[in-house]
């Protein structure tokens, strides 16, 4: 049994394709439904009134002329009876059954076919006729596309988005913008409004809507009202929406089937529209009201000729004259359509009307069977294309999307995520959203901005609202900024960093914000130098103290010189790539900090011992193999730290004692297997890094080292402590882990500042118990075996557990 679901899907089914039904096709249905019903009338009458009546001719033999009858008949057919002559036979009564008989037998053989027929053929060629103008929403290769567009199309109608983003740019255009201005909000060139516009927000659009949009478009609005919020629910089906017309005109837009079908069904429709007129024009006049029939029938009735009756003759005729008047209505139809068909450029369709009604400039003109429908849409209500067209504007798009995330950050949930940064500023980190929230413009406690992965930033003039903010990051996060926005940050942002792929998609207001104090870059620079002009303006930033650059660059760029006078930290990370031409550096004579990481440097850059301000150097990951040119360093008579980490150094000079001011040396990740004597000479060093290397012993000059408090000696190969080192009273730090000690001196007793000890990854069996004198140091603080710490005695273990 048919569930009774399935009759009213079908029932549904055919108004839905109203909308592609223009006004012709719908006229060739009414006209059709029209044939038909008289098709159907003529056969009622056809099978429930007596079809032919015959009587017989009383002319004697004799008479030829058979005179009753021809004088019945029309000019023409009076003559036909002429022929017509009594045989001889019984003249008698006929009775009821003899007529009978005589009327059946004269309508099969004297009535012409067309008029026995003519009902019959009228229903068969009107079956005909709907057949095939409904033929393509049936055939499999159009039905799906047809059932599929028409399903977007009323989702799209209904859509309460569709009626908010239309009432918005309506108000816009009252106001006095131009067209272009919902592409301006979205570019981030304008503000973005959320209530522009009035209109319902949410519901479906009835016809008396519909006549308000169409009647009233001109109409001037002072202030318009405000309209209604969409629902998380009807946001997250406005942008399922989005996709689906999106995949719907790719795959759309690739053949032209549905236009090649519809021609081909109009063209069958007129030739066989031609075909059937032309036969009931040529055999309309057999329906005749009077037949004569000549049957052998003497024998029976005594007679042989008959003047029959054809009874629906008249009612036949005008039924015929009426159909043959409605089949040509129906072809002028046909012919206009092939006339639509091919002398409009229905393969392509330009959205320009709607462009300049709406302000959606963005709208995209489409082609092939996509534009052929919407053709066949504004014979039907053009209303239809112009709220369908506001699902292909990226700019609707963006709006939604924008709306969307307003409703799910909130500025509440949005406070959640603030945490301080290692600069101690209230810091918010939005990742991989599809665009920057409006709400986040709420937090006006806000003091950095971090924006990573987000495909597309727009900065609105409610920027203004953070007026704590003082750094903002853009971590492949593409942004653009108003101009009103760019001068209220032009003196406030204090840090800027920026990642992209290339350095050229930096934004060129960046070098704009003069009271930038930090700024951070990070990207490819492209083949040719020359065309990254955005480095250029670097000269702008009079206030610049801190510049960090991650890229590929061949050499220092030429504007960094700009900025040489107040520069006071540099940082270049090259990731591997070499660095040539350094001697630019020798202008940057109030550096203090400078960073050439991963720069594929050899030796150590003459250019830097001509910085006389440099208090920090870093040379990590480069290629260096020496460090003769040390002794050069003595002319940086500031420089404490000194930074060659990660790099092949494998002996280091001793003409290292020279540097009496250095406070901190990185030699971990190197080649080092022995440490000069001379290096107890540095007497200011707090801090020696030589972790990560093959030293197998240590020099007992290290003891020398008054000042030292950190020193790192993990992963190397040291069997031994030389216990002058012990002499370092001031040691804090000591890092001994993975190294191959078999013992540690009683002596680290005396270390009484000692608050960090590493041990693990050792030789040892026991600890000393002396352990228990470094009263600095903690359980938290010794990083050892847990069986090894078992072994200190119960006291020792206590008084490094107690708080």
């Amino acid at each position: 049994m048919i569930p009774v679901a399935e009759f009213k899907q079908f029932s549904e089914q055919q108004p839905a394709f109203k909308v592609l039904k223009p006004w012709w096709d719908v006229l060739a249905e009414y006209l059709t439904v029209a044939m038909l019903m008289i098709g159907v009338f003529g056969c009622t009458l056809q099978v429930t009134q007596d079809k032919i009546i015959c009587l017989p001719s009383h002319e004697p033999r004799e008479n030829a002329s058979a005179a009753p009858c021809r004088q019945l008949l029309p000019r023409g057919v009076s003559e036909q009876m002429g022929a017509l002559q009594e045989l001889s036979g019984r003249k008698n009564n006929l009775d009821l059954q003899q007529y009978n008989f005589i009327n059946q037998l004269c309508y099969e053989t004297a009535l012409h076919w067309y008029a026995k027929y003519f009902p019959y053929l009228v229903v068969i060629h009107t079956l005909i006729f709907m057949v095939c103008t409904s033929f393509w929403f049936k055939f499999p290769g159009t039905s799906s596309k047809i059932e599929h567009f028409i399903s977007i199309l009323g989702k799209c109608f209904d859509s309460p988005w569709t009626t908010r983003a239309l009432s918005e740019v309506s108000g816009e255009n009252h106001k006095g913008p131009a067209p272009g201005r919902m592409v301006a909000v979205a570019a981030g060139v304008g503000a973005a409004t959320n209530g522009g516009g009035g209109g319902p927000g949410s519901g479906k659009a009835g016809e008396g809507e519909k006549e308000k949009m169409l009647a009233e478009p001109e109409k001037v609005v002072t202030e318009p009202p405000a309209v209604t919020l969409l629902d998380k629910k009807e946001g997250e089906q406005a942008k399922a929406l989005f996709e689906k017309v999106k995949k719907f005109r790719v795959h759309v837009e690739e053949g032209d089937i549905l236009y090649r079908m519809y021609i081909r069904q109009t063209v069958l429709k007129v030739c066989k529209f031609v075909a059937i007129l032309a036969y009931n024009l040529v055999y309309v006049g057999q329906i005749s009201f009077l037949v004569a029939c000549r049957v052998e029938t003497s024998e029976v009735t005594g007679y042989a000729s008959f003047c029959c009756n054809h009874t629906k003759a008249h009612l036949f005729s005008k039924l015929a004259f009426c159909y043959i008047s409605f089949m040509c209505v129906y072809g002028l139809t046909c012919l206009y359509t092939l006339y639509w068909l091919f002398h409009r450029p229905l393969k392509e369709y330009s959205f320009r009307l709607v462009r300049e009604e709406t302000g959606m400039v963005d709208i995209p003109d489409v082609k092939n069977d996509f534009a052929f429908m919407l053709h066949l849409i504004d014979q039907y209500d053009s209303l239809y294309s112009k709220r369908f067209a506001v699902f292909l504007s990226e700019v609707s798009e963006s709006r939604l999307k924008q709306l969307n995330l307003n409703h799910e950050w909130t500025a509440e949930k949005l406070r959640q995520k603030l945490q301080r940064n290692a600069r101690g500023c209230l810091e918010l980190g939005l990742c991989m959203l599809p665009g920057l929230p409006d709400t986040v413009f709420e937090l006006s406690e806000l003091e950095a901005l971090r924006l990573e992965a987000i495909s597309d930033v727009a900065f609105p003039p409610a920027l203004s609202q953070l007026v704590h903010l003082q750094e903002l990051s853009l971590l492949h996060s593409p942004a653009r900024l108003p101009f009103s926005s760019q001068v209220f940050l032009r003196d406030r942002l204090k840090v800027m960093r920026v990642k992209c792929e290339e350095l050229r998609e930096v934004p060129l207001w960046v070098f704009g914000l003069r009271g930038l104090e930090e700024l951070h870059l990070e990207g490819l620079f492209p083949a040719e130098l020359a065309r990254v002009a955005a480095l250029e303006s670097l000269r702008e930033l009079k206030q610049l103290k801190v510049l960090s650059l991650r890229s590929n660059a061949g050499k220092v760029p030429a504007s960094v010189t700009d900025v040489a006078g107040h520069l006071q930290r540099l940082s270049l990370h090259n990731d591997g790539a070499r660095l040539l031409a350094l001697n630019s550096l020798k202008k940057l004579a109030a550096l203090r900090e400078l960073e050439l990481v991963a720069c594929g440097l050899e030796r150590i850059p003459h250019a830097v011992f001509s910085l006389g301000a440099l208090q920090d150097l870093d040379l990590r990951d480069n290629h260096l193999r020496s460090m003769e040119e040390i002794l050069s360093f003595q002319h940086c008579r500031k420089l404490v730290t000194l930074r060659l980490w990660h790099n092949q150094i494998a002996h280091v000079p001793e003409h290292v004692r020279k540097l009496r001011s250095l406070e901190q040396l990185y030699l971990s990740h190197n080649k080092l297997e022995v440490l000069p004597t001379q290096l107890g000479l540095c007497i200011g060093l707090r801090l020696l890094d030589v972790s990560h290397n093959g030293l197998r012993a240590l020099p007992p000059g290290l003891g020398l080292l008054q000042s030292l408090q950190h020193l790192a000696l993990s992963y190397n190969a040291l069997e031994a402590l030389p216990d002058e080192l012990f002499f370092c009273r001031k040691l804090r730090t000591l890092l001994l882990g993975y190294n191959h000690l078999g013992q540690l001196s009683p002596l680290v007793g005396t270390l009484k500042a000692l608050s960090r000890l590493e041990l693990r990854g050792n030789r040892l069996e026991v600890l000393p118990e002396e352990l228990g004198h470094c009263v600095a140091l903690k359980r938290t603080g010794l990083v050892v075996e847990d069986t090894l710490y078992d072994g200190l005695p119960v006291e020792v273990r206590e008084k490094m557990e107690a708080e």
